[in-house]
């Protein structure tokens, strides 16, 4: 009877869906951008394009995500671990400032790191210039303008009337072809006129070869000045008038139509980049746009329609995206539909901004429109590039996880030659930073750069993605690296003297410091609650692992018996907080935008209200404390922390806050995130982390899988209850669940998976076990 229900409910379900289908999902203006963080953004996984929709003139700015300067180095320093007993000895002493002075002189990288340029940046690709000419006509007098960005079908569109003529253009980042694609067309003929140009700040040569525009170039790898090497190709096919060729752009008079074809590689792990980018040309031209933009429009499809998601509508629905955000801020009830949308623009972004085979999104995913990009683009490994991919497996995106898996795989040897230099140690570690050419190092000052925990982390991404697949061979897979993750860490475990506990040292909480006896303020410290979170977490997915694949059973079984020894998940203060470090310290700064300390609730499950409730307890107030502001990051991960902690309405408050429209592109560390108007989360300036933290937010507002149960609407606010729907949601286990609720309880609901098996499954407070359906 109740597989005849779970089936019923289903089939209601997806007919609501197909409705619910016909809504659309944009992002629009109707004017040009007056600044980048008004353009639309396209990727196709390795290409970015953000066109500003110019009339007069238009800038589409071209990244391809592997675009990265700096080269591979040895900032080892390999007699650093001959420090360690002094930095031991005086972190018993209590004399945290003197440790910390020892590491910044002979325990951080050598050489500038992340400041050098061997260390690289992520950069913008090129400047593509297009100039319009309307003859006679102002090109200010233009008319009826709209600018739209597709997020169901990976398609940007401008519309605009001048001098009685209807012009258009479509832009896509094909996911069939590799190229881009631009179509610029009129309803009268002959009426299509402009110059085609592109340039780079740096480092670009253009020339005209064989009726191309062809910009060339090498980055600065910080040694000898020959590192990434880049070909973009410019080609043009029109449909009536005539292209001129000159040497520095195409001009193209009295067209009706003009595509613009755009192809590129760099010799990044390919060697055959030139070979790529003709082969990927010549492919595009002989297909008809048509069947381009179709092939482009399917392929985007199999994954952005795994997932559906209605909160409902509003009014406000019908403004342009920029003043939608001001609406919405200030009257969110208005707009019920906002919330859905900027969940699926992350699914959008994660989409376009890594493909399987290629790099993971960094800071800027793959958009980027300077050549020093802010924090230089890089893989920032104390929160930043795991929250890129939190909202990938719930999201139904989960293949979108290996590239984070491999680049992971290869900080494994760098990473070993890091964990003997400073640490005499087993296994490997990577530290607070990375790029794509494999620093493990610590960064180059020990306020922030010495913390260890980030290789820890990263395996929890990797972990998380066999909890939501079950997939035994990934499982194979990734085991040497979360071996070796905890073969370090339990190689340099020492017993902290006041507690007993097996801890590191030295330690510390990601970027925070706090105050010691003597007034001065130092970061550094043992067992900082993080490392011992992680560690925990690190050793019993390790012992699982080895449970699972039968192997390795006496270094499981080393593992089980360090497991008594480590701190507790979280020690509660006397102020009734959880402790951030292994002493009561008191923090420099209490509203700091790190809050390492609560991971143990989020991404980790060692805190719940369920199993722990003292320290859920303590994690709210703890977030009291924090407050609510930030850098967009920063809110996001609050929304995620209140989320696991029950409390839909606080996690509301918390998306509310990102939501904020700003226009501010300074570099800030304090309070003042929110997004811009096309809405990239800022920092400020634009860090995409912000929009996938949200993203991942919102899907565990709505669902939780990680307490032994899949748990429906868990922290739902009270502005969603009325009514809405979603299908396609992931849950651990490999379970698919759509679900519809009506005044905030679930009303029907299917869970699925490949092979049917029993889950527990929370249902309106109810726990009950179902069996699933396929």
């Amino acid at each position: 009877m109740r597989l005849r229900l779970l089936y019923a409910g289903f089939l209601l379900l997806l007919s609501s869906f197909v409705q619910a289908q016909t809504k659309p999902l944009k992002i629009w203006f109707d004017k040009p951008a007056a600044q980048w963080e008004e353009t639309l953004p396209l990727g196709n996984g390795r290409l970015g394009m953000t066109p500003d929709g110019g009339v007069q003139s238009e800038k589409i700015v071209l990244n391809d995500i592997t675009m990265w300067s700096g080269g591979p180095q040895d900032a080892n320093n390999y007699n650093a671990y001959k420090q360690l007993p002094a930095i031991k000895s005086l972190l018993d002493q209590g004399k945290n400032d003197e440790a910390q002075k020892l590491i910044d002189k002979d325990f951080v990288c050598l050489g500038p790191g992340s400041g050098g340029k061997q260390w690289g940046c992520f950069q913008l690709l090129a400047n593509l210039q297009i100039d319009y000419n309307y003859g006679n006509a102002s090109a200010a007098a233009y008319t009826r303008y709209k600018r739209v960005l597709s997020l169901d079908s990976a398609l940007a569109t401008t519309h605009f009337s001048l001098d009685g003529v209807q012009y258009k253009r479509e832009y896509f980042t094909s996911f069939y072809d590799d190229v881009d694609v631009i179509k610029i067309e009129a309803d009268k003929a002959g009426a299509v006129n402009f110059a085609v140009s592109i340039n780079r700040p740096e480092k670009g040569t253009v020339q005209l070869v064989n009726k191309a525009l062809q910009l060339s170039g090498q980055l600065d790898n910080g040694t000898d000045g020959k590192g990434m090497q880049y070909l973009t190709e410019v080609q043009v096919r029109n449909t009536g008038g005539t292209v001129m060729y000159e040497h520095d752009k195409l001009v193209v008079k009295n067209a009706n139509s003009v595509i613009i074809f755009i192809s590129t590689a760099t010799d990044f792990k390919n060697p055959g980049y030139k070979t790529t980018v003709a082969k990927n040309m010549a492919a595009a031209l002989t297909r008809s746009y048509a069947q381009q933009k179709q092939q482009h429009i399917t392929r985007f499809r199999k994954l952005f329609n795994r997932l559906s998601i209605d909160l409902g509508s509003g009014p406000a629905e019908a403004l342009t995206t920029d003043k939608r955000l001001a609406a919405y801020y200030e009257n969110p009830q208005n707009d019920l539909g906002m919330p859905a949308l900027f969940f699926q623009f992350g699914r959008y972004l994660t989409i376009s901004s890594t493909r399987v085979g290629l790099l993971p999104p960094n800071l800027q995913g793959l958009w980027a429109h300077q050549v020093q990009t802010p924090w230089n683009g890089d893989y920032h490994l104390d929160v930043n590039v795991q929250m890129n991919h939190w909202p990938v497996e719930l999201s139904n995106l989960s293949e979108l996880n290996l590239p984070l898996a491999e680049l992971v795989r290869g900080l494994m040897k760098p990473g070993a030659k890091t964990a003997k230099a400073y640490y005499n140690a087993e296994g490997w570690v990577a530290h607070v930073i990375t790029n794509v050419w494999g620093f493990t190092e610590p960064g180059e000052s020990a306020s922030w750069g010495i913390s260890k925990a980030g290789s820890g982390w990263l395996c929890n991404n990797l972990w998380e993605h066999y909890e939501f697949t079950n997939d035994i061979n990934y499982l194979k897979s990734i085991y040497p690296i979360i071996k070796g993750s905890a073969a370090f860490y339990n190689s340099i475990l020492v017993e902290h003297k006041k507690t007993g506990w097996l801890v590191t040292s030295p330690s510390s909480s990601p970027e925070n410091s706090f105050y010691v006896a003597n007034g001065n303020h130092a970061s550094i410290t043992e067992g900082a609650t993080m490392d011992n979170q992680i560690i925990r977490e690190i050793f019993n997915n390790v012992i699982t692992a080895s449970k699972k694949l039968n192997i390795d059973a006496a270094f499981r079984n080393e593992l089980i018996q360090k497991l008594p020894k480590l701190p507790p998940p979280g020690v509660i203060a006397p102020d009734g907080r959880i402790m951030e470090w292994i002493e009561d310290y008191k923090e420099t700064d209490p509203e700091h935008r790190h809050i390492s300390h609560l991971y143990g609730l989020f991404p980790g499950n060692l805190i719940t209200p369920g199993a722990t409730p003292d320290l859920a307890a303590a994690a709210k107030k703890t977030l009291e404390v924090r407050g609510d502001d930030g850098p967009s990051w920063t809110i996001a991960y609050k929304q995620l922390f209140w989320a696991r902690l029950l409390d839909g309405n606080r996690a509301f408050k918390l998306l509310r806050e990102i939501l904020k429209p700003t226009l501010r592109t300074d570099i800030n560390y304090g309070k003042g995130g929110g997004v811009y108007p096309n809405m990239f989360s800022a920092g400020p300036p634009f860090q995409i982390d912000g929009n996938f933290g949200a993203a991942a937010g919102i899907g565990e507002m709505l669902l939780q899988s990680h307490a032994g149960y899949i748990d429906l609407l868990p922290a739902i606010p009270d502005l969603w209850k009325s009514y809405g729907k979603v299908k396609g949601l992931k849950a651990r286990g490999n379970f698919t669940v759509d679900m519809e609720w009506k005044d905030g309880k679930v009303i029907s609901y299917s869970i699925r998976s490949v092979t049917p098996k029993k889950v527990k499954v929370k249902v309106n407070g109810e726990m009950k076990t179902v069996m699933s359906g396929r």
